[in-house]
């Protein structure tokens, strides 16, 4: 008997050592797939914003170079910085730039795809940091208002560089959002800043608003950013004004967005 019962208690040590060493392998297992999913996102990530910068870089040698250039490139009435950007991909309407932030990329749009740059880089290619984005139904030349989308990425990527204009005084001395289409440079000076749920009965549709039925509803637009605002910037907009709302993921709340509103100037 005691020999059998000394059988048996070997025979669950072993079991239970199989189930440990099953267990222990399927977590390194796991472990090491998450660990690579994360390495490679990493990866991937910085081969993106290699890629922007390299296309930044090409903008500005071309500005610099403007004197020795026509002001216009070689497609008709597109400013010469951005050519040879567009022939690579039709899908660029523009380029979106702000001081002392990373944000310095071209802006896509397209009206029958929504969403197409969510997760595409700029050679249309599945990218996790996408390209920022007009929304579809606007229209980038008659539009009052044009809302402009981007991933935030930590580490201040991409739109995550917006999270600077929570504080008051990085807004003080960075009042001024770069937006050129292809055809004109322009100038926009932020009205508002503000924080809201998006898709929820409860927040407010700032994206609905692309193109005033009236003054009235202009008006009303603008009110409302202002009302919502972390702070008062001291900057309004009237009705004929030209406006851009730049918007991006925010995590204090679910499904909340950071939205930054400016109007034209220049």
């Amino acid at each position: 008997m005691k020999l059998n019962t000394i059988r048996k208690d070997n025979i669950m040590k072993n079991h239970k050592n199989y189930i440990t060493i099953l267990v222990a392998t399927f977590l390194i297992g796991v472990a090491a797939f998450c660990g690579f999913k994360i390495y490679h996102h990493y990866t991937q990530a910085q081969i993106q914003e290699e890629v922007f910068d390299e296309i930044a870089k090409s903008v500005e040698e071309t500005k610099t170079n403007q004197e020795e250039t026509p002001p216009y490139s070689t497609v008709q009435d597109i400013l010469a910085e951005y050519g040879e950007l567009y022939l690579q991909n039709a899908d660029m309407v523009g380029w979106i730039r702000i001081a002392n932030t990373t944000i310095n990329y071209p802006v896509m749009h397209t009206p029958r795809s929504p969403n197409y740059y969510l997760n595409r880089n700029f050679h249309k290619a599945y990218s996790s940091l996408g390209v920022p984005y007009i929304q579809e139904n606007c229209n980038i030349l008659e539009s009052d208002n044009l809302i402009i989308y981007g991933h935030h990425i930590k580490g201040k990527k991409m739109f995550g560089a917006l999270e600077d204009y929570k504080s008051k005084t990085f807004y003080e001395k960075n009042k001024i959002i770069r937006f050129d289409t292809l055809s004109e440079r322009g100038e926009y000076e932020i009205i508002a800043v503000f924080t809201q749920t998006a898709y929820s009965k409860d927040g407010y549709r700032y994206y609905d608003f692309v193109n005033a039925e009236d003054e009235s509803a202009f008006t009303d637009y603008i009110d409302k950013c202002k009302e919502l605002s972390l702070y008062d910037t001291g900057v309004s907009a009237t009705y004929g004004d030209k406006l851009i709302t730049l918007s991006t993921c925010e995590y204090s709340s679910n499904n909340g967005r950071l939205v930054v509103v400016a109007k034209k100037v220049v």
